[in-house]
């Protein structure tokens, strides 16, 4: 084998249509589009859910909900997750670029302390958000809770 006989395997290759070359192509006359209709014109492109003049479905379904712009999404995290942290780590104080690193929070996450579990290490916990439970035990683990 060199390269003067190489070529592509059997089946790999087709060649294309040649549409509006002509009868003799056996793809001239409508160009393989039909009769009529706007699909048959140059310049027709079908707009995003159209179906043939049928009421889509996006204007047949009713709307429903709504979207609170006020609402502010938080990355849950609870107070035996941190208990874990401090016992691996073993650090005094627990800020989101700890929470970040150590995979519990995303770096676009807003951070929210849930009540959730036992708190024992004193620690100084750093976040966007506390629950009241969870103020209560990292107080009652002689901690500090800061709001960021």
């Amino acid at each position: 084998m060199d390269l003067s006989n190489l070529k592509p395997a059997k089946g790999s290759t087709h060649h294309d249509k040649r549409i509006a070359r002509g009868a003799g192509s056996g793809h001239g006359g409508t160009s393989t589009r039909g009769h009529k209709g706007a699909k048959s014109r140059s310049g027709y492109s079908q707009k995003f859910g159209f179906e043939g003049g049928q009421m889509p479905l996006q204007r047949r379904l009713p709307k429903f909900g709504f979207k609170n712009i006020s609402h502010v999404e938080y990355k849950a995290i609870n107070l035996d997750a941190l208990q874990a942290l401090a016992d691996k780590l073993s650090v005094s104080s627990v800020d989101p670029q700890i929470l970040i690193e150590s995979g519990l929070a995303g770096k676009n996450d807003k951070i929210k302390i849930l009540g959730n579990g036992t708190l024992t290490a004193k620690l100084e916990v750093k976040a966007n958000a506390f629950s009241k439970k969870a103020i209560e035990a990292i107080e009652a683990a002689q901690g500090t809770a800061v709001k960021l």
